[in-house]
């Protein structure tokens, strides 16, 4: 039974560790750079919501903390990775569960400092453009993930 879960549950992690590895441009809905990189990020952004030069050059900071932020946690990610791939070849089973939780907890360190990312951004949005922010973060979730609940900034 034990052999049964985790397999399953290391190729899991290494596939949430292949999309995190992307980076934030993973991800299209707002408070991630859609693959637009980081400069086109906050300028779709700043377009969308009709941002002011103060409002764009705090979502730059944001955005850009962030980023910063999550750089050593990715590398570790990345180097987590390779290590569970050799212990998925090696049929590790103790060395695939302690890698797998690892994985999952550096990928909640990322979720936990785009979600602040996205957070700060949207303290800074006024009522009207957090209704905007909202209704495309809606769309996009529709899109891209269909039948998820959206809960959060």
């Amino acid at each position: 039974m034990t052999h049964s879960i985790l397999k399953p549950a290391a190729v899991i992690s290494l596939a949430a560790g292949l999309i995190v590895a992307q980076g934030p441009s993973a991800k299209r809905l707002p408070g991630s750079t859609g693959g637009r990189g980081f400069n086109g990020h906050v300028e779709h952004l700043a377009q969308a919501l009709n941002l002011t030069d103060s409002q764009k050059e705090q979502a730059r900071t944001i955005f850009r903390n962030a980023r910063e932020s999550s750089q050593p946690i990715q590398e570790e990610l990345k180097r987590n990775r390779d290590r569970l791939t050799l212990a998925a070849k090696s049929a590790s089973e103790t060395d695939i569960q302690s890698l797998a939780i690892e994985q999952g907890r550096l990928l909640g360190q990322l979720v936990a400092i785009r979600t602040r990312a996205s957070s700060k951004f949207y303290q800074i949005l006024t009522p009207e453009q957090r209704i905007k922010y909202d209704e495309e973060r809606q769309q996009a979730r529709q899109k891209f993930h269909p039948g998820e609940h959206d809960n959060g900034p």
